[in-house]
Order: C-alpha cells, then sequence, then structure tokens
C-alpha cells in the first residue's frame, strides 16, 4: 500500500484525531486558567474588599462566608445601604485604580433644592460630599461589627 492510497482512505480519521487532541488541550488549559481565577478571588474576596458585581454596580464586602456560598453576601453599596446578593453576583475584586472616575452629569432642576443647587458654585457643593477611603470602611465596618456584639 502507498502513501497516496493510504491518506485517501485513513486521512480524514488522523485529521480527526488531531482535532480531538488539540480540543482536549484547549480544554484542559482554559479549565485549569478558570480555576486559578477562581482560587484567586476566593483568597481576595473579604470584608473591606471593593467588588464589581454582576449588574455593573461597585461595593464594599460587608460580609462574606466562602464556606458557605449559597449564604448571600452582604455588599455596601453606599455609605449606611447594603444588600444582599448571591455570592456569584461579584463579578470580580476590583481596586481603586480601575474604577473610572464619574462623570459629572447636567441635572433638569426638578424642585426648589435642585434650583438652589444648580446656582451654589461647585467648589461650595464639593465642601459637603465626602468619599470614604478603604481602610476607612473597613474601620467603620469593624465599629459597627463591635457594637451589634
Amino acid at each position: 500500500m502507498n502513501l497516496a492510497t493510504f491518506f485517501s482512505q485513513y486521512g480524514l480519521f488522523f485529521v480527526l484525531a488531531i482535532l480531538l487532541v488539540f480540543m482536549v488541550f484547549s480544554t484542559r488549559r482554559r479549565n485549569k486558567r478558570m480555576k486559578e481565577e477562581q482560587e484567586k478571588k476566593a483568597t481576595e474576596t473579604v470584608p473591606g474588599a471593593k467588588v464589581l458585581l454582576q449588574g455593573g454596580l461597585y461595593g464594599t464586602i460587608v460580609e462574606f462566608d466562602p464556606e458557605n456560598l449559597d449564604r448571600p453576601a452582604r455588599v455596601e453599596i453606599a455609605p449606611g445601604v447594603v444588600i444582599e446578593v448571591h455570592s456569584q453576583a461579584i463579578l470580580r475584586i476590583v481596586n481603586d485604580e480601575q474604577i473610572a472616575p464619574a462623570v459629572e452629569e447636567t441635572h433638569t432642576p426638578l424642585d426648589e433644592q435642585t434650583l438652589l443647587d444648580a446656582h451654589t458654585p461647585l467648589d461650595e457643593r464639593a465642601k459637603d460630599i465626602r468619599i470614604e477611603s478603604a481602610e476607612e470602611t473597613r474601620a467603620r465596618l469593624e465599629r459597627e461589627a463591635d457594637d451589634k456584639n
């Protein structure tokens, strides 16, 4: 049997075998990478960590049980506003550098207070606004947990 007749009869099987080996190899590599990402996420998911949720909300973890993933995680999305989400709703842990600065939007005046705010210079309005740092949030959450106990 010469080479041409061999490949004409069995060449398709070799191509299928090569494709099968490639699929198995790429699947194993992808699964390994996903497992590493999940382990990294599990170690970084601790109270006080900033997270991005599946819905696009940024927040700070207040309570999370890595042993029981069916138990909802508690995430603070604004000072004093804590929501419960499924643990799989946490998309990823974010750093302060990854959070893009908010773009200032123009608002249409809806009531008298909004009208007053529209005429107040931005510098005076910004004095009342204060954003907590990650360390301040952790310290506040620890104080609140101590107050509960």
